[in-house]
């Protein structure tokens, strides 16, 4: 017959949250565009006119998308 060792059981959940919050990080498509990015941040254009200019570039995304992006990768 088998102990149910709840201590054991615990710990191997807690692991298995651990590792399934783990943040895994994928490139973003505006990583490409880093330096365009911020020279248009540094020269005053707005997340909506960044966006503009990267929809002429064929990327699409929201503006919000690029405010993210220049939040952690600006700081200007």
């Amino acid at each position: 017959m088998n102990v149910f060792n709840a201590i054991a059981v615990v710990e191997r959940l807690k692991k298995e949250t651990k590792e399934t919050r783990k943040q895994r990080y994928r490139r973003s498509r505006l990583d490409r565009y880093k330096a365009e990015l911020i020279a248009l941040k540094q020269e005053g254009a707005s997340n909506a006119e960044c966006q503009r200019w990267l929809r002429k570039n064929r990327i699409k995304v929201d503006h919000r998308t690029v405010g993210r992006w220049v939040e952690k990768n600006f700081n200007g």
